[in-house]
């Protein structure tokens, strides 16, 4: 077994609820709500849809998964896929730098019934997941390298549920093993003209790494050094690197690295909203000459540096669109869910505007992000209006960043805003408040069955 294997594996089996601060359980519940409140609102979605269609009669004797929203069983990683598919449809779920972590919480929260677990020992399987993968995040910088999120959440979600199972450190060294060698997705999942598997792949890394568990705890065994060895991780992709040491080693607490997002839309671009509000305010439509949009590295690349995305044709490109999801705001004076319908999209309104705009990276505020720990996450606009005069815009952490985190209200507002259509506003309330006492429950079944959609 590698050192990297073992750091994992060891803290994996060694935490438990007991070890972990109040902040650190408040975090980990509001994250767990805040996912599946965008579960509910992503249900029926059609990523969803297919997924459940393959799930149906599917429940083996053994953990079978639990398939949020519904009455449904199945083998847990279906369940697992279907989950994350629901959890990350909107674009609304959690976001860390190149990952969104709530998306592992749909195979944890697929098997904690099977597994019998209480409320406190789900909880402190969230926050390894959180904490491992955020490691692997930071350490890597995979997505720099054009390797996609699913490969540090695959290794969390392992380390997740084997800590949820109770496993010993050899058979969750097993799984993190198996999930580590079996499955390195690619960045091309999120380049050019965007699908329905952008919402699916992190579903599909936290499926694999589910099934990967099960075979461990079964007694299926592992290559021995994963990352360390010959072909491993290092050799082949990254080079040598040491994550963070855990916080019950001297280290920080990185869940709260993660934030919550106010808008649905890509994480880089919750500035982009709120510098769209503020143009607004002062200017219209007709008045303006041009937007240039100045940001850090990863935004633009992720957002502005394909042609796709001043023209986008489905929602997974335009939620994905600094300039659309800009033009959107400005015109409509917010952000919602149905701003990415297909009648939306089509809106007549938005090309000319977005024929304005251009984007590119700025080396001061990339200096900026880079430098700051968590990163800044910082957007300067300078505007050009017919007649000659400027208006220039700064926005440094939106609402949501973890410099700038959501209330508990505005958090409850999210979730009832994507539940209550769904479950009706009396269920939604009641199960907002069992989601956020869930570290007092003695089983996890009455606040899943909360979730259940009628119909």
């Amino acid at each position: 077994m590698d050192n990297l294997t073992r750091q994992l594996a060891e803290y994996a089996e060694r935490v438990t609820f007991e070890d972990l601060p109040p902040n650190i359980v408040t975090g980990a519940k509001q994250r767990a709500l805040d996912a599946m409140g965008c579960a509910l609102g992503g249900r029926d979605c059609e990523g969803a849809r297919i997924a459940r269609r393959l799930t149906a009669g599917g429940a083996p004797a053994s953990y079978p998964g639990r398939v949020l929203g519904t009455k449904q069983r199945a083998t847990a990683e279906s369940a697992a896929f279907a989950n994350t598919v629901m959890i990350r449809y909107l674009d609304f779920n959690d976001s860390h730098h190149a990952s969104h972590p709530s998306d592992m919480l749909g195979a944890i929260l697929g098997l904690a019934e099977a597994a019998g677990v209480d409320g406190k020992q789900l909880i402190a399987a969230i926050v390894v997941a959180y904490e491992t993968t955020l490691r692997i995040v930071q350490a890597t910088e995979l997505r720099e390298k054009g390797w996609d999120q699913g490969y540090a959440m695959g290794i969390g979600t392992a380390a997740g549920i084997g800590n949820l199972l109770g496993l010993p450190m050899e058979k969750i060294a097993h799984a993190i093993a198996i999930t580590a060698v079996a499955n390195v997705p690619l960045r091309a999942t999120r380049a050019g003209l965007l699908s329905h598997w952008k919402g699916a792949a992190t579903a599909y890394a936290g499926r694999n790494a589910t099934f990967a568990t099960l075979l461990a705890a079964e007694g299926m065994t592992s290559p021995d050094k994963p990352f360390e060895g010959r072909h491993g991780l290092f050799e082949q992709i990254t080079g040598p690197f040491q994550i963070k040491p855990y916080a019950d080693r001297g280290g920080e607490y990185l869940l709260p690295h993660s934030f919550l997002k106010y808008w649905p839309v890509e994480a880089n671009t919750q500035a982009a909203v709120w510098a769209a509000l503020e143009l607004r305010s002062s200017v219209k439509a007709g008045d303006i000459e041009g937007i240039e949009i100045g940001t850090y590295w990863s935004a633009w690349h992720e957002t502005a540096s394909e042609p796709e995305k001043w023209e986008p044709k489905t929602r997974e490109t335009a939620d994905h669109s600094m300039p659309y999801i800009f033009a959107r705001a400005f015109l409509d004076g917010t952000m919602t869910v149905r701003s990415f319908d297909e009648e939306a999209i089509a809106d007549p309104r938005i090309n000319p505007l977005l024929k304005k705009i251009t984007a590119r990276k700025d080396d001061e505020i990339e200096a900026i992000y880079r430098a700051a720990h968590p990163n800044t996450y910082l957007m300067r606009m300078a505007v050009r209006l017919k007649g000659g005069g400027r208006k220039n815009i700064e926005i440094i952490h939106p609402k949501g960043m973890c410099q700038n985190p959501m209330n508990d209200e505005e958090i409850g507002r999210k979730f009832n805003g994507l539940a209550e259509p769904v479950l009706g506003a009396k269920k939604a309330a009641a199960a907002a408040e069992a989601w956020l006492g869930i570290d007092k429950a003695t089983s996890v079944s009455p606040a899943m069955t909360l979730l259940e959609v009628e119909g």
